[in-house]
């Protein structure tokens, strides 16, 4: 890449703080160990640890601070902070060995952090409680945002904060914050910190243990789905649970602005909102068609248990969340056509979830009409309106073009997931729960009960490029592989 115009001391030092967020919970972990009687992972989470921390903080000792940014600076700092936290996550998994091989370690560091949720772990429950505690850390980390973090230790004055909170956060999912970069992101981590203390304290009630509830609440938070368990929530057994689940897997899929305002106005009002409401709408037909299909086709013995595995199922698609109390590996097509379906379109932004996003639904929906009516209508030109604006075409046109290259790269990574010797079945749906961040995909193997171990290596590369491209909403990844290829002068 050419070097000129990019700032490696602001880069390296914006990037060591990543690196030291992830250094933090990989000692919080050590501690976890400690307490559990130094259990298998205390060695490889202690080496984790000094490695990170002393890369981390290599650029605050030899390197200047220097509050300016360019735009290739700032894109450069994304990119690099997710993908270097992927790299020194993987350490834990791999020093302490078992069924961590370098792909199936990355690939575990690459979906906790990214909160998809998919595991290549066929025995979840061997794994030591601070590896366990390590894993739905990553969740934590990356529900947040590893930027986010970035930017809360970025004093507000700094045009650094600006920069790159406008590139961390879409533009549909500022609509809900009115108000200043510094006090976004503060609203968008006291919303989240709050939920995961919150869905901590009902598990526990719920009759979760101290580390079940802790681990359970930093996953269903972030909507990715890692459980101490091998049968997921479904292990409990235990319906408050679910319920408890379901909840917050619902609320941390909706836009966090929308629920800050509900507190901070102490009205209702703010849920009377377009994308909201097409985003319920969705779960409620999506659910009751999956319960009806269970029911009638015999899978299940009564409507109240169809009506708790469809809706639950449903819910942990549409919000990217991959739990699980039931195995969808026995389902028949039609209710797996309808978790591909919400698993394509996913809950809000400015949420933990993935996918193309109900808003980008909502506004594809509104540019069809317009489009149908300046057809007939060919004098009339109008905007389209869109969270109580009218908006232009060079504003709707982004995240009309985002869907098409959302199935461009499912197409893509189910082809060369079929090169590599995948299964087609795998190929599609994994591509697709991949890069929509859902975790587990449908089928035999890698169904909401299964696991990726036995997916070529090749296939798991492809899935974790996935992972990467939607939690990062695929341009900012598009735009550092153009800054890198594009021709000079």
């Amino acid at each position: 890449m050419d070097s000129r115009g990019l700032n490696i001391k602001v880069i390296s030092r914006n990037v060591g703080y990543a690196l030291l967020v992830s250094a933090l919970f990989m000692l919080l972990s050590v501690f976890v160990s400690l307490l559990d009687g130094k259990d298998s992972a205390l060695a490889p989470l202690l080496i984790s640890f000094i490695i990170t921390f002393i890369v981390g903080i290599f650029p605050f000792i030899f390197v200047r601070n220097n509050p300016r940014i360019s735009l290739k600076d700032g894109y450069l700092i994304i990119i690099l902070s997710w993908l270097l936290s992927f790299i020194f996550g993987m350490l834990p998994y791999l020093l302490w060995g078992g069924p961590f091989t370098v792909v199936n370690a990355w690939f575990e560091s690459v979906s906790g952090f990214t909160t998809t949720g998919a595991t290549i772990l066929e025995d979840i429950e061997v794994l030591p409680r601070s590896l366990l505690f390590w894993r739905s850390s990553t969740h934590f980390i990356g529900g947040l945002g590893v930027v986010v973090f970035l930017l809360l230790i970025i004093p507000s004055s700094s045009p650094v904060k600006l920069r790159l909170a406008n590139m961390e956060l879409s533009s549909l999912s500022k609509e809900e914050y009115q108000s200043r970069t510094d006090k976004t992101v503060r609203i968008f981590t006291d919303v989240y910190i709050l939920m995961n203390l919150a869905a901590f304290v009902m598990y526990l009630l719920a009759g979760m243990d101290t580390f079940d509830a802790l681990c359970h609440a930093l996953s269903v938070c972030a909507t990715g789905g890692f459980s101490t368990k091998n049968l997921s929530i479904g292990a409990f057994n235990s319906v408050p649970i679910n319920l408890i689940t379901m909840f917050f897997m619902l609320i941390s899929s909706i836009h966090f602005g929308l629920l800050y305002m509900i507190f901070a106005t102490r009205s209702l009002r703010p849920l009377n909102n377009p994308v909201l409401k097409l985003y319920l709408s969705t779960l409620v037909v999506a659910s009751l068609l999956v319960s009806l299909a269970l029911r009638t086709e015999g899978i299940v013995d009564s409507f109240p248990t169809a009506l708790m595995q469809g809706s639950f199922q449903v819910l942990c698609y549409a919000s990217t969340a991959g739990f699980a109390i039931a195995d969808n590996a026995t389902w028949s097509i039609f209710p797996c056509i309808i978790l591909v379906i919400v698993g394509i379109m996913c809950g809000m932004a400015g949420s933990t979830t993935g996918g193309v996003k109900s808003d980008r639904v909502l506004l594809l929906s509104k540019a069809i009409s317009k489009q149908v009516k300046s057809s007939l209508y060919p004098s009339t030109v109008s905007g389209v309106r869109f969270g109580g604006k009218t908006l232009q075409e060079s504003e709707v046109y982004p995240h009309v073009l985002y869907i098409a290259v959302y199935f461009l790269f499912v197409i893509v990574s189910a082809l060369l997931c079929l090169l590599v010797g995948d299964d087609s079945s795998n190929a599609i749906t994994g591509s697709i729960a991949s890069l929509s961040n859902v975790g587990p995909a449908i089928g035999q193997t890698i169904g909401s009960m299964g696991n990726f171990n036995m997916e070529p290596a090749g296939a798991k590369v492809i899935f974790t490029l996935d992972m990467f491209l939607g939690r990062l909403e695929i341009y900012p990844v598009m735009a550092v592989i153009y800054m890198i290829f594009k021709p000079k002068g």
